[in-house]
This record gives C-alpha cells, sequence and structure tokens, in this order.
C-alpha cells in the first residue's frame, strides 16, 4: 500500500473513494473543479491510500481530505474534513495509515491536535471504533442548523 499526497491534476483520483462518502458528489469533473478551484485555495489538501506502491494514475482505494486552521479555541489545528474508503476496500488498514500520515503532516507543521467530525448514524459504528483505536475521544457536541 502507498499514502500519496494528490494533486492536481491528479485530484479526479481520489473521486470514487469520496463519492463512497459523499454520495451527492455527480461526477469526477464537477469534483476535481470543487477541490481544485474553490478548496485547495482554502488550504484543503488530499491524501490518497493506493493498491499499488507507485500509484501510476490508478484511482485511490481511500482518501482523506484535511486542513490546517488556527481558532481561540484550539489554537493551530489540523481538521480532517473527509476520510472514505470504497466499501470492498474497508477492513484493510487504508484508513488507518491515512490517518498516521495525517498525524505525521501535523506533528511536522507544529500542530499538536487534530479534529474531525462523524455523524452518529448506526453505520459509521465501524469508523468510530477506528477514531477510537487511534487515540480520538469526543470532546463536544457539533451543532448544526440550517438557515
Amino acid at each position: 500500500m502507498a499514502v500519496l499526497e494528490i494533486l492536481p491534476p491528479s485530484t479526479h483520483l481520489a473521486f470514487r473513494a469520496m463519492q463512497a462518502l459523499r454520495p451527492h458528489l455527480k461526477d469526477a469533473e464537477s469534483f476535481e473543479k470543487q477541490v481544485d478551484d474553490v478548496q485547495r485555495p482554502d488550504g484543503y489538501r488530499l491524501l490518497g491510500a493506493f493498491d499499488d506502491e507507485r500509484a501510476n494514475g490508478t484511482d485511490a482505494v481511500a482518501t482523506l481530505g484535511f486542513r490546517f486552521g488556527t481558532n481561540l479555541a484550539w489554537g493551530r489545528f489540523c481538521y480532517v474534513d473527509d476520510l472514505s474508503t470504497l466499501p470492498g476496500e474497508r477492513g484493510k488498514g487504508h484508513a488507518s495509515a491515512l490517518l498516521e500520515r495525517v498525524h505525521e503532516i501535523a506533528a511536522d507543521d507544529g500542530v499538536t491536535e487534530v479534529h474531525l467530525d462523524s455523524g452518529v448514524q448506526a453505520e459509521r459504528a465501524a469508523a468510530h471504533g477506528l477514531y477510537f483505536r487511534q487515540g480520538y475521544r469526543i470532546t463536544s457536541y457539533h451543532f448544526g442548523r440550517e438557515v
């Protein structure tokens, strides 16, 4: 397995894995445009887990999107926006490898905290187990409201 940062013009390699988490994503082209033109300028980065050590233009089997930020509550932090694995590839260590890599990137940047949110649906139980095994703890409730 290889964990690599996915950079333009290869953003589309993350689409299939990301769509497993975000089924509203319609196609690789609009996904790539959203990530490269809107989110990357705000600091969003993508990691991919690949079965092939060299990736060679193959789709990622798992992907993690993250960014750095600063706020009054946490100071400088790393936030994992997205972590998704293709259904047939789950349980093989890809997500753990991606989290370990983002922890290394955060530490190299001098950041001492990595945060993420996860839905509370029953189908998220395996993901929650992964987060606990990786040392994450539930530290707050997250509230949202449509306006």
